[in-house]
């Protein structure tokens, strides 16, 4: 087992109960781009309309792939707190395979910029995000 795969299933051990809820796991990140990659494995629970993901859960996938790419990131960053997001809704979000993917844009001290997207089964894009969060640090030692 590679270094990285033991990263992904620690990560995936540790995981809020809500990704675990929504079917979700991490599957890749990249450190270089402060990226990483989601598949979830939505239910018709999670749905309104027959299959079509309640907007809120997709952005709680969204939220959850930007906000690790920036834990992976930056491991003094303890806690995350959004200030702002915005989900854009393209195309219906259908209950199945999505894969979810996140980076941070800009990074300060005490804020970051993030963007997410999401994609469903056909590759195609469903919906994106931006957020605006807070960090927490670790005290220094």
């Amino acid at each position: 087992m590679t270094d990285k795969e033991k990263i992904i299933e620690k990560i995936n051990r540790g995981a809020p109960g809500f990704i675990r809820l929504l079917g979700g796991k991490m599957v890749d990140f990249d450190t270089e781009k402060r990226a990483c990659t989601f598949e979830f494995d939505i239910g018709k629970d999670y749905c309104h309309s027959v299959d079509i993901v309640q907007g809120g859960f997709v952005t709680a996938m969204l939220d959850a792939a930007m906000s690790h790419a920036m834990f992976l990131h930056e491991p003094e960053v303890v806690g995350l707190s959004s200030l702002e997001i915005k989900t854009t809704y393209l195309e219906p979000t259908r209950a199945g395979k999505l894969r979810v993917e996140g980076w941070s844009i800009k990074e300060g001290y005490k804020i970051v910029f993030m963007e997410g997207h999401v994609y469903n089964a056909d590759n195609i894009l469903t919906a994106t995000a931006s957020t605006v969060s807070k960090l927490s640090r670790a005290p220094a030692a």
